[in-house]
């Protein structure tokens, strides 16, 4: 969900408000499926659109794709022209929802001699990647059980999985929590674990070519050029759903650990 906001607006008289609508909204279910049956029958009723949809999803159920997203991507977007100081401090607070679902884009617009600029920071394609620069007594709040917290049981068990299963290939290999990632690191990262309801997804500091001949069972992602910059190597995504075929996810990882730490 997307919230535009001017920084002259008041925050606890007009943005705060604004975003707990919204935080009500993702925990009642009626209204969750409201907006997906709205969503799905907008879809349905658009012929050029639907087949839009089918031709992304492939056999993926449309009404299904629609649900997950909404059920799995509970966050929400604030854009606006200026930082507001009472950000850090409401997040610092509201640790389950502020900190956990809000994410926060500066978009400014630059005007000289008739021509304009905008600029957006950080990169939209990178908002779920980049770690606000936070005092050290801050990071401690970020702990694996944040992470963990909202998962569905099956999604922390695989976590647990793959996390045992790393830790005895080095026991000097690190588990680091972040704001929006645990990242598993000794003398690089060289896994990023996002801990999603129903899922998880890994960055892995892997070539494509890497994963996609080694995983069979699980979805895949390329990451485009800008986010393989960013993380300053060659990664791609794994999603995983399920427990099934889970060792070919932890041979990669491992792979992954020993090239990143040769």
């Amino acid at each position: 969900m997307v919230e535009a906001e001017l920084a002259k607006h008041s925050f606890y008289g007009h943005i705060f408000p604004q975003i707990t609508r919204f935080f009500a909204f993702f925990k009642d279910p009626k209204s969750r499926n409201n907006l997906i049956d709205k969503l799905f029958q907008f879809v349905k009723s658009n012929p050029k659109l639907e087949e839009e949809f089918k031709a992304y999803l492939g056999k993926k159920e449309i009404y299904k794709a629609l649900k997950d997203a909404i059920e799995n991507s509970q966050n929400i977007l604030i854009i606006i022209d200026e930082n507001k100081p009472e950000f850090e401090e409401i997040m610092k607070t509201y640790t389950d929802t502020w900190d956990k679902m809000v994410r926060i884009e500066i978009l400014k617009r630059y005007t000289a001699k008739g021509k304009t600029i905008f600029t957006l920071n950080p990169d939209f394609e990178n908002i779920g990647l980049v770690e606000p620069q936070l005092p050290e007594e801050t990071k401690e709040r970020y702990t694996e059980n944040f992470h963990t917290e909202y998962s569905e049981p099956k999604v922390v068990k695989i976590y647990e999985e793959i996390k045992e299963a790393t830790l005895k290939l080095d026991p000097n290999i690190k588990i680091n929590p972040q704001k929006y990632y645990i990242s598993f690191r000794k003398n690089r990262n060289f896994a990023f674990i996002d801990l999603r309801k129903k899922k998880i997804k890994i960055a892995i500091m892997l070539p494509y070519e890497v994963g996609k001949s080694r995983i069979k069972h699980h979805r895949l992602r390329q990451f485009t050029d800008s986010i393989q910059k960013f993380y300053g190597r060659s990664s791609f995504e794994i999603t995983i759903e399920n427990e099934e075929n889970l060792s070919e996810v932890i041979k990669l990882v491992e792979e992954a650990y020993r090239q990143q730490n040769k």
